[in-house]
């Protein structure tokens, strides 16, 4: 006896609808993507119980004749593929014929539908796949789809349906996700009677995406558009401070199909890189034109996954589409006072500590380390990278202006909390992150010594030895080649000893075990052997950190002068190496509306 046996439809449809239909608002994405793709102008969403109860979505698109609203609910039956070769030139959002019967496979459907061409519509009554009722009725061109009772038939599936909000918080999302990626269209979600969100029609994706993610997007984004002749990228990308604690708000569209794909989402965080604290995610609207037959759509069931011929050439793209546009908007746009800085005055301020302003650089003939400063030892503070006494240019030159830079163009008016830098640019009050800051000197200057082959180290009078667990000696041993070229020379000793013999001059050697210790811990976290470059510009930073000015550290005004002088060397002296922001700025609109001035 044969104990392989064909199953019967209604159970085919339900493990299909397994696939297709994951929770209420996979429901919604399938059949809203089936009235875009009639071309409708005007698409409604009403919900009752997050799903549960109700989902129904009318449109006014092309609508279906009275023979094809009996065949869209037949498994693979669909209009929009007949060869082989149409496959891999798709250009709808469904196409394999599976989401209505997998949906009526598992509710209590009901589709009204008519075209042009039809005087009456149809509609059709189906029940857990079965259908019940076939009739003539009256209808507007378009269609309407009634889903009810999701899940009745599969009770396992439907215990594991979340609370109403919940589904509800999902189905939204959808809803505001296709109405970015379809500005033309109007889109109304409704839920319990009650309208919840309305997108009206606009003349393009900026719009949209103002009455999504709010009017500020002028401000807050910044615009992306390129073309190449094999593709074309639009998009909005948020600035650094624009953040979120999850991916959510990344929306990515391929041909006008939003999807979640690694190797866009990969792109757009590393044009990023340096610029986000670990944790944090950009909110980024990007939209890939390319040709139909230069990516696979027909991935997954849910088609949330696609697959480029070319991914390399678009993940560069986007990458460096990503980084020049950050690039371009770094730059602030306060510009230096136009008067000199007057004479401090004899008593400081409430809340800020200064030190005399007569107070210079004293002739020391070596580079004292920001760690021993931050420890509280008395002694005079030379940002890291900066040359020694006999060839150390001033932040004044004979005339005694500041250089022209433009953090150098500030007007230091005094120091908060032996934390940060307070200054005045124009009208825009400007504050200076000191650690943030001098880590990103510190950063720079080590990658320019090592790029230049000359890192200045200092030889150990008496090696120090350090001993790591395998992980971590296994990854020493990989990085220590590279860790030479920046000046920390660190042998291996037997088993999983290393011994310390030289350090860069910008480290302080009383920490140099910690230094290590930790770099060796962050390259491990990123991976090593998976990304060598990642995980050495993690050591990078880490030896950066350890070697900039910490907080509650007291400067005085040449000091500080100096550490805004320096950041005008750097390539990017906005963010430190993990990403956070070196300074913050307010406007006198900004503080005279805080304190009530304004109007």
């Amino acid at each position: 006896m044969a104990r392989i046996r064909l199953l019967p439809e209604s159970l085919s449809n339900k493990i299909a609808a397994g696939e297709v239909v994951e929770r209420p608002a996979s429901v919604v994405k399938e059949l809203v993507e089936n009235s875009l793709d009639a071309g409708s102008r005007r698409i409604v969403v009403e919900i009752e119980q997050g799903g549960r109860k109700l989902i129904r979505v009318s449109d006014d698109g092309s609508g279906m004749s009275s023979d094809d609203a009996l065949l869209c609910i037949e498994r693979y039956a669909t209009s929009k593929i007949s060869r082989d070769r149409d496959l891999f030139s798709i250009r709808t959002l469904g196409f394999r014929g599976e989401a209505l019967p997998s949906i009526a496979a598992v509710s209590r459907f009901t589709l009204v539908t008519r075209d042009t061409e039809s005087e009456a519509g149809t509609r059709v009554e189906v029940r857990g796949g079965r259908i019940e009722d076939v009739s003539q009725v009256g209808a507007p061109v378009g269609t309407v789809v009634t889903v009810r009772d999701l899940f009745f038939n599969t009770p396992a599936r439907r215990k594991f349906l979340k609370r109403v909000e919940t589904e509800m918080g999902h189905i939204a999302d959808t809803v505001v996700a296709m109405a970015l990626g379809r500005p033309e269209v109007i889109f109304e979600l409704i839920h319990n009677g009650r309208r919840i969100r309305r997108f009206g029609r606009c003349p393009d994706q900026s719009e949209r995406i103002k009455q999504i993610l709010g009017q500020g997007i002028d401000r807050e984004f910044i615009p992306l558009r390129v073309s190449d002749g094999y593709l074309e990228l639009r998009g909005w990308i948020g600035r650094p401070s624009v953040v979120r604690t999850t991916s959510r708000g990344i929306y990515v569209f391929v041909n006008g199909r939003r999807v979640s794909d690694r190797l866009v989402q990969h792109a757009l965080f590393e044009g990023y890189s340096g610029r986000l604290i670990k944790g944090r995610y950009p909110v980024a609207v990007l939209c890939l034109d390319l040709p139909c037959d230069q990516v696979d759509v027909n991935v997954h069931p849910t088609k949330h996954q696609v697959r480029f011929v070319d991914g390399r050439r678009i993940h560069n793209t986007i990458r460096d589409q990503v980084a020049a546009a950050l690039a371009r908007q770094d730059r602030p746009g306060w510009k230096a006072p136009a008067l000199q800085p007057q004479a401090l005055p004899a008593q400081p301020e409430i809340g800020f500590s200064r030190q005399p302003p007569g107070d210079t650089f004293p002739g020391v003939g070596e580079e004292r380390s920001l760690s021993s400063a931050a420890a509280g030892e008395r002694q005079d503070f030379v940002p890291p990278g900066a040359e020694t006494a006999t060839g150390h240019q001033e932040s004044r030159d004979e005339t005694g202006d500041r250089n022209a830079g433009l953090f150098a163009g500030l007007e230091v008016v005094g120091q908060f909390g032996g934390s940060y830098i307070v200054c005045q640019a124009a009208s825009d009050l400007v504050i200076v992150d000191q650690h943030a800051a001098c880590e990103r000197i510190a950063y720079e200057a080590l990658k320019k010594a090592a790029l230049a082959g000359r890192p200045e180290s200092q030889r150990l009078l008496v090696p120090e030895t350090l001993e790591l667990g395998f992980g971590e000696a296994r990854a020493l041993e990989e990085l220590a080649d590279h860790l030479a070229a920046w000046g920390l020379e660190i042998e291996p000793f037997g088993g999983t000893s290393f011994v310390i013999k030289a350090y860069p001059v910008l480290l302080d050697p009383a920490d140099l075990e910690i230094t290590v210790r930790e770099l060796v811990e962050a390259a491990v976290e990123t991976g090593v052997e998976q990304n060598l470059e990642k995980a050495l510009d993690r050591c990078l930073q880490t030896m950066a950190c350890h070697n900039s000015l910490r907080a509650h550290h007291r400067l005085n005004r040449q000091q500080m002068e100096e550490i805004l002088a320096r950041l005008d060397g750097c390539d990017d002296p906005f963010h430190c190496p993990h990403g956070r922001p070196t300074f913050v700025r307010w406007s006198l609109q900004e503080l005279e509306k805080a304190f009530g001035r304004s109007g």
